[in-house]
């Protein structure tokens, strides 16, 4: 009789901007339809993502919790939410705690918010003392083009270099800021509470490719995740925009979640009675 594979308790989540330029709601269909375990809002220019009662009206009718909500940190959301990077944080928070999510997802300023930056660790300290909700840090990458590269995100974009409570791990990031992922994974050690799932190739253009697809270590990480009992989100977050149709968009996104699922279950053996 074969040895039984133990599964961790880590929940594997769509992130909604997996199906750009889809909808978030086209997200939630995909993420029930697929048998993820829930979704993370990615709050853009859609909406229904900056809509509290939508996302929840979205989560009943689908049957799938939001585990995590992503602030409005991109260049093309910097009118979202307000153009006060801690109001959007504070928008961010009464999201996840009113949507029952456990994690807001933030960046890094960039380096041109020079009093956003310079206060963004303690900021970063205080807004976690006054919610169960976890802010976690996510790494970012130099940009790059040709043989220049531009410092864009401060403190730094490699946030180990800094002390926050939790973090986030983007591997896709890790890729473009040729970065070796599992010695930023070693370095977050217990604080690691949230991770970004998606490959990439180092091109200094950030890829996001289904898992499996490029050069990242994603199966490792994933199973030293499981070795480790983590307790977090992982969150499959990939570019789709290439997709010909829908059926390969969620074809692309089944495949995500299998890969993941697999590597996600560990080989140890479970002790029989």
């Amino acid at each position: 009789m074969a040895d039984p594979v133990r599964i961790p308790d880590a929940k594997v989540a769509l992130s909604t901007a997996s199906v750009y330029p889809e909808s978030t709601a086209t997200a939630f269909e995909m993420a029930a339809r697929l048998g993820y375990d829930g979704v993370e809002v990615m709050v853009w220019t859609d909406p229904v993502s900056q809509d509290i009662e939508a996302l929840r009206r979205l989560s009943d009718y689908h049957g799938i919790p939001i585990l995590a909500v992503h602030a409005p940190c991109l260049l093309i959301t910097q009118r979202v939410w307000s153009t006060d990077p801690w109001v959007k944080l504070q928008r961010a928070r009464a999201a996840a705690e009113k949507l029952g999510a456990g994690t807001v997802v933030v960046h890094p300023p960039f380096r041109w918010q020079r009093q956003y930056a310079r206060d963004f660790v303690t900021g970063i300290w205080r807004m976690a003392n006054e919610t169960d909700v976890r802010f976690a840090v996510e790494n970012m990458y130099p940009w790059r083009y040709r043989d220049r590269e531009m410092l864009a995100y401060a403190p730094d974009w490699d946030v180990t270099q800094d002390d926050y409570r939790h973090f986030t791990i983007d591997l896709s990031h890790a890729a473009t800021a040729r970065t070796d992922a599992l010695d930023m994974l070693d370095r977050m050690g217990d604080r690691l509470g949230h991770v970004h799932l998606a490959d990439g190739r180092g091109s200094a253009k950030d890829e996001h490719l289904v898992p499996g697809r490029g050069t990242q270590p994603c199966a490792e990480v994933l199973e030293r995740l499981a070795l480790t009992g983590f307790d977090g989100h992982v969150v499959i977050e990939v570019n789709t925009r290439r997709a010909m149709s829908g059926a390969e968009r969620e074809a692309d996104l089944a495949e995500a979640l299998a890969f993941t699922r697999l590597h996600m279950a560990s080989a140890l053996k479970v002790p029989r009675r």
